[in-house]
């Protein structure tokens, strides 16, 4: 893992070092271990790359980046890793290709000197990097099939610039810094703004699947390189037995190939369906027991996994590790976290997942994630919400009308309370009128209720429907639900889960690596019906199919729990005085978008229980308080 940083001038101006050291020194979390900057200004234009360093493979000098080869002539910076680099030195050394080191970051090099960027399609892993041929002045920016890794750019005065971070970006030189108006549309609506926009209307974020190449005088357009697919192969749908044995293997075959390190590895593992498999498989594979971390609250069960995580760590024999948190210890790193965030987000679930980092780090450099087994197999609340609302308009008008939503739109909402959460649930049930299952799902993915949506002054409606239907044109149109979920896997998984992930660990220098997100298990997963993985009113069946019998019964009964935090009773509470004073008229107006007077009653609604607004709530503090940072920077 690292954070690499670079600038392309095309007009052949002098880089200054410093720019790139100091840009790479704020990302040192991301790589404590090493670090190194290559300028080179013989090529027409001037480019310079940097990266710091967490040494996973090879963790010798040789593993050093940037990496050079060829007498100077290519040079790469690389953050994650490829799984499949000892197939690949087979491979080139067929073609007569030596490496010189057992770095994967060499093997990605010379698999792009020599086959350029059709390389991408030989990776398995994880990566953001940017590749030079010197000679040529050529070369290009890639992120990973599903967006693990992040990559962020802007192109201005005649200069490509690209970080891992948007701080580290922020401090490669000036750019103009205005807020994207339809990238703040989409924050608001969502809590995050779809690749490839970003908060700034300059900024660019990288696609995952996607290369950006440049030339000599130009940067390119963006080439998207992978597609999952969306249709069974051959067009046959296989058995329910066959496809829960093919999703097994595919799990399987996926954890043996991400314990490739020369440094301690471990899981996360929270007593959820998809940490459990990952654990299962690493344990199967492993001569002695696995590490495994879970992190619980002392003060709230609700939110509290960890007696099922003991019992898989049981089953399995693992060396379980678990932490008991108190509230408190979330607000106290809050301030921190908002600071390391770089630019706004919405999931405060960002704050347990950094916490949970930081404590596997004392123990292992890597950690296994179940993160992707939802977006796949449909596992969340809004996939299975279609069939309630099938079900529920059956009902008779009266029933429906006159007593459950005149009772329900009374009573006051909570997450931390059993009635409050269904109150919370069945109004957003209700939150989409439409026939159409995709804009459905859009209705039900916002967290700018209808109750909220005065927040915001220009509210164009469903924004992201071309991109679903764009991302997902090769799917079944009879099966809008695994259309649903593929828009999820591109879109909401990157944008939210991953980034959040990516940002929590390298937070405390720890890599975390997805086996749900291998190619082989995206196939075994896309190319099955939707009807084989929500049955009913229960999500991931046929992913219990396959592990029914390996896992305890209570995993796989239980129903789905976020790794969450009461962010909501905070606002009520805790956060009141910081919310308050962040979340100020001066600051919201100053975006021309938003309608402070609006801020405040759905807060004050907030308070009283007349509405659950924690995540838009969190999402607003989150963004004046990158406003305030931006304003003191300037």
């Amino acid at each position: 893992m690292c954070g690499i940083a670079g600038i392309v001038d095309f007009a052949g101006r002098p880089i200054e070092r410093t720019l790139l050291t100091e840009s790479c020194d704020t990302m040192r979390h991301r790589g404590p271990d090493d670090a190194g900057t290559w300028i080179d200004t013989r090529s027409g234009q001037s480019v310079g790359i940097s990266a710091t360093r967490l040494a996973i493979i090879d963790p010798t000098p040789g593993g050093h980046q940037p990496m050079v080869r060829g007498d100077g002539r290519f040079a790469i910076v690389f953050n994650g890793l490829i799984y499949n680099y000892r197939d690949l030195r087979d491979e080139l050394a067929i073609e007569g290709v030596r490496p010189t080191t057992r770095s994967d970051t060499e093997m990605a090099l010379l698999a792009c000197m020599r086959w350029g960027p059709r390389a991408l399609e030989r990776f398995n892993g994880m990566w953001a990097l940017a590749f030079f041929d010197r000679q040529r002045g050529e070369g290009f920016l890639a992120r990973d099939r599903f967006g693990i890794k992040p990559l962020v750019w802007v192109e201005h005065d005649r200069k490509l610039m690209f970080a891992s971070e948007m701080r580290a970006l922020r401090g490669l030189g000036r750019w103009p810094r205005d807020v994207d108006r339809s990238g703040l549309q989409q924050y608001m609506r969502f809590g995050y703004v779809c690749h490839p926009g970003t908060i700034y209307s300059a900024a660019r974020r990288l696609p995952p699947a996607t290369f950006l190449p440049f030339g000599p005088s130009a940067v390119g357009s963006t080439v998207r390189y992978y597609e999952p697919p969306a249709r069974p192969d051959g067009g046959a749908v296989p058995d329910r037995q066959e496809a829960a044995a093919r999703v097994r293997r595919a799990l399987f075959e996926s954890v043996a190939r991400r314990r490739v390190a020369d440094v301690p590895i471990g899981a996360f593992l929270s007593g959820g369906l998809d940490s459990s498999i990952i654990v299962a498989h690493l344990a199967e594979l492993t001569s002695g027991p696995v590490k495994t971390f879970s992190v619980g609250w002392a003060e709230d069960h609700a939110y509290d996994e960890t007696r099922y995580a003991r019992e898989v760590a049981e089953r399995f024999g693992t060396e379980h590790y678990e932490l008991k948190c108190r509230f408190d210890d979330v607000l106290a790193v809050l301030p921190s976290m908002l600071d390391h965030l770089g630019e706004p987000f919405f999931d405060s679930s960002v704050l347990p997942t950094a916490i949970v980092s930081q404590f596997a780090r004392r123990h292992v450099t890597v950690s296994l994630s179940g993160d992707g087994g939802d977006e796949l197999f449909g596992g969340y609340w809004r996939y299975l919400a279609h069939g309630m609302l099938d079900r529920y308009r059956r009902l008779p008008r009266l029933v429906r009308v006159g007593l459950i939503e005149r009772l329900m739109k009374r009573s006051s909402v909570s997450r931390t309370s059993l009635l409050g959460n269904r109150a919370r649930q069945f109004r957003k049930l209700l939150r989409a009128g439409h026939a159409d299952p995709l804009r459905r799902h859009l209705a039900w993915s916002q967290i700018l209720a209808p109750d909220a949506r005065d927040i915001l002054r220009d509210n164009d409606d469903d924004p992201f429907l071309d991109v679903l239907l764009q991302l997902t044109a090769g799917c079944d149109a009879s099966d809008p639900l695994n259309r649903i979920l593929l828009f999820d896997l591109q879109v909401g998984l990157p944008c939210d889960m991953l980034h959040k992930v990516d940002l929590a660990s390298m937070y405390h220098s720890l890599e975390v690596r997805v086996p749900f997100l291998d190619s082989e298990v995206v196939a075994a997963a896309t190319t099955l019906p939707s009807s084989m993985k929500i049955d009913g009113g229960d999500g991931k069946s046929i992913l219990k199919d396959a592990y029914r019998g390996v896992l305890p019964d209570a995993v796989l009964s239980r129903s789905k729990v976020g790794f969450e935090v009461p962010v909501g009773e905070f606002l009520r509470h805790e956060l009141r005085e910081m919310f308050c004073d962040t979340v100020t008229r001066d600051v919201v107006e100053s975006f021309g978008l938003l309608d402070y007077d609006a801020v405040r009653r759905t807060y004050d609604d907030h308070c009283a229980r007349r509405g659950e607004h924690a995540d838009l709530l969190f999402a607003l503090l989150s963004l004046c308080w990158w406003r305030r940072g931006e304003n003191a920077e300037s």
